[in-house]
């Protein structure tokens, strides 16, 4: 278990911070840009769960809310090849395989889309969209880091490109399991 006994170290006063394997780097660092994009991503989850009523919603998010502090310990240790001491805390495929059921499941409830839909509808339905962009961001910035670190744990991409769908479905489920989805009317501003 972590343990917290002093919040401030000054070290990021000078632009720095710590990975998990205690290396330091800039705080514009691809790494640091992507967990701190999951943990944002993860805080946007916080605030629609505010705004969700279904139980069993709410359950999942709060699950979800957990997993996204593994992925982001996940981002914070490089797999540099060598022991850092200690096993580094790495998302795993069945992780990603309960984000696809719960796809299924809460999809199944959803007639199939005949539009594109706004980011709009109950407040729920709103925050859930929200956190979806936020969570395709995360996915973008992770993709960037992968791309210059190819020993990047490959199930964290597909976490976060998953969970981005999962909140897209559950979105629609929070609009009256999309009767009240708000549809995306082409052009109708231009006449």
């Amino acid at each position: 278990m972590v343990r917290l006994t002093k919040i401030y170290t000054k070290t990021g006063d000078q632009g720095r911070t710590r990975l998990g394997d205690m290396s330091e780097v800039d705080k514009t660092d691809i790494r640091v840009e992507a967990y701190g994009s999951v943990d944002e991503a993860n805080a946007v989850i916080g605030v629609a769960r505010r705004a969700v009523e279904d139980e069993a919603i709410d359950a999942l998010l709060a699950r979800i809310q957990n997993e996204m502090f593994d992925l982001g310990a996940d981002l914070c240790v490089p797999d540099t090849g060598e022991d850092p001491g200690f096993e580094p805390l790495r998302m795993t495929a069945k992780q990603v395989e309960a984000l696809e059921a719960a796809i299924d499941a809460w999809n199944g409830k959803l007639d199939p889309l005949d539009s594109f839909i706004l980011p709009a509808g109950s407040e729920a339905s709103a925050r859930l969209h929200l956190a979806r962009t936020v969570c395709r961001r995360a996915e973008r910035r992770t993709v960037a880091l992968q791309q210059v670190d190819a020993r990047l744990n490959p199930e964290t991409v597909r976490y976060l490109n998953r969970l981005s769908d999962l909140l897209f479905v559950l979105a629609r489920i929070a609009n009256d399991e999309g009767r009240a989805d708000v549809k995306w009317v082409p052009g109708a501003s231009r006449d």
